[in-house]
């Protein structure tokens, strides 16, 4: 499955898709991601293009309990943002890695149904590992906290202190592979590729962790505790700041398929317009929010992560549907863009009703709120679309696999 796969088109790699027959028979990644192609037509064709909405609504029944399961799941919204977040969002570089250069191996050379279960058990068990590596950033592998909503003394909370580097590498991969076309990482191969982006991530994440934020009056002298830095930045204002940046990623790369930097033939010319543009925009949406209309970053953060979630929900799982059909790409695309941010606004606006009926303790109801869009609603259509390939209620069609 491709980038263009996991855009308006991703509905073409199913679970009925063609299996192949080991590593080495899978065919090498394109040169450059066929979202952002100048000759890539604005609604690619797909068998499955023509059941929509009925396929996406299908795969609600999936997805819908598994965002129940994510959300509430480990004790209601409160224990849920504090056990969860964390591990999954450690997940999500992973299943980038898996759905962009891996494109669902080695689970596409089994049947459907197996497919989708060894990519993700690869993911379950790859979480963890990843979650225990930013404990030993941030302060020191400590395995009773991995879990623990409430650590106690000598302990450092997974929730909220690992999530800025979480964060950083997630949105740093999806850089890399949208904005940068995963140039010059494409060309290593798919395998290795992957892991190359996943260790660039983390890297790029972890450097930016050390030099931006500031921890002074976090536990830094105790046992276990955070390592304490200088930087500019609050760690809330960051990961604020990210979502931002992520929202505007996929507004021009998912919502807009990558107009309009595709039209720009020359590469360098191309991603330097793409990453300046991203990440401008990004910062203006974050200034704007923060201090023209006074929000806190914890609203930033659930208001730019409900974007996030509503656009793939929109472009992803209903495949731009019925938008790109009844218009020309450019106003089809624009209208991709208005509905999302319709559905922005009432995944918010529910979310904000449930968390004023919930019981908060310690954590923002904010706070879950994004945790709920981008972790508990975007990863399961991810995970449904991308991993899965819409098994099982797609089955019995020949996978997209465009170059």
């Amino acid at each position: 499955m491709t980038e263009a796969g996991l855009t308006a088109a991703s509905g073409g790699a199913t679970g009925g898709s063609e299996r192949l027959h080991g590593y080495r028979r899978t065919p090498p990644l394109p040169e450059r991601p066929g979202i952002s192609a100048p000759d890539a037509p604005a609604e690619p064709p797909t068998r499955l293009g023509t059941d929509q909405p009925r396929l996406a609504l299908r795969g609600l029944i999936l997805i819908v309990p598994l965002f129940v399961l994510l959300a509430f799941g480990a004790g209601g919204p409160e224990r849920s943002l504090q056990t969860l977040a964390p591990v999954t969002t450690f997940a999500l570089p992973a299943i980038a890695m898996v759905a962009f250069y891996w494109e669902d191996w080695p689970g596409s050379s089994l049947r459907a149904g197996w497919a989708g279960l060894t990519d993700t058990l690869l993911l379950v068990a790859a979480a963890p590992v990843l979650s225990v590596a930013g404990q030993a950033v941030v302060a020191e592998v400590d395995l009773p906290a991995l879990f623990g909503f409430e650590p106690g003394a000598g302990h450092v909370a997974m929730f909220p202190h690992t999530m800025p580097l979480a964060a950083g590498a997630f949105t740093v991969i999806l850089q890399l592979t949208l904005v940068t076309e995963g140039w010059p990482l494409r060309g290593l191969g798919r395998v290795p590729s992957g892991i190359v982006a996943l260790l660039v991530s983390w890297v790029i994440g972890a450097a930016l962790y050390f030099t931006l934020l500031d921890v002074h009056g976090e536990p830094a002298t105790t046992p276990g505790g955070l390592h304490e830095l200088s930087g500019p930045v609050a760690p809330g204002a960051y990961g604020a700041w990210l979502t931002s940046v992520g929202a505007w990623q996929l507004v021009f790369f998912l919502a807009l398929r990558g107009w309009p930097f595709s039209g720009i033939r020359r590469r360098a010319p191309r991603l330097l317009a793409g990453n300046v543009a991203v990440i401008a925009c990004g910062w203006a949406t974050y200034l704007i929010l923060r201090h023209g209309l006074d929000w806190t970053p914890n609203r930033v953060f659930a208001v730019c992560g409900s974007v996030i979630a509503a656009i793939l929900v929109v472009a992803m799982l209903f495949e731009a549907w019925p938008w790109t059909r009844l218009f020309s790409p450019l106003p089809g695309r624009l209208s991709v863009l208005i509905t999302a941010l319709v559905l922005t606004g009432v995944l918010y606006g529910v979310l904000s009703a449930v968390a004023r009926h919930a019981q908060w303790s310690h954590e923002n109801p904010d706070d879950w709120i994004g945790y709920a869009v981008l972790n508990a609603l975007g990863m399961s259509v991810i995970l449904h679309v991308a991993i899965w390939r819409r098994w099982p209620v797609a089955t019995g069609t020949t996978g997209n696999r465009t170059a």
